[in-house]
């Protein structure tokens, strides 16, 4: 049994929905997006599909409250024979920075590459996330390389 405060990182249920939907809504609004009804629906059935090229969803959890969230991948890369994993989406909601949620997540998903036997994990943030980057600057490794997309 967990002691109050103490983080829980557990796989995304379908009960999950509504607290699912409030925090992905705030990562989001966090980086001055949005997407419509039918991205939160297809991204939720995603993320709860048994298909192991889809989505799979991590939910940090507190006293019964999701507090965290983190989507995550695997693909095929041309320079290694395993898969790698693409940590798409991560989250904590304000109250809970600094508090070991973002840390907690990662290293789930870093267990799950592992189980996975896809040893590459890697995300992207945007450069003035600088208080997400203090995290991942001691948990990971900064590449010198920068993204592009089609317009």
């Amino acid at each position: 049994m967990s002691q109050p405060n103490d983080v829980v990182v557990r796989a995304l249920r379908s009960e999950d929905e509504e607290q699912w939907r409030a925090l992905w809504t705030g990562y989001l609004t966090f980086y001055e997006s949005s997407v419509s009804e039918e991205v939160y629906q297809s991204t939720f059935a995603r993320l709860l599909g048994d298909d192991p090229q889809d989505f799979h969803g991590l939910v940090a959890e507190v006293d019964g409250t999701l507090v965290g969230l983190a989507h995550y991948l695997f693909h095929r890369h041309g320079w290694k024979i395993e898969n790698v994993c693409y940590l798409q989406d991560l989250y904590a909601v304000p109250e809970a920075r600094g508090k070991g949620v973002g840390r907690a997540l990662i290293e789930a998903v870093y267990a799950a590459a592992d189980a996975a036997e896809a040893p590459s994990v890697y995300w992207t943030t945007q450069e003035f996330n600088t208080t997400a980057r203090q995290l991942y600057d001691r948990i990971g490794v900064l590449t010198p390389f920068i993204k592009y997309q089609r317009p």
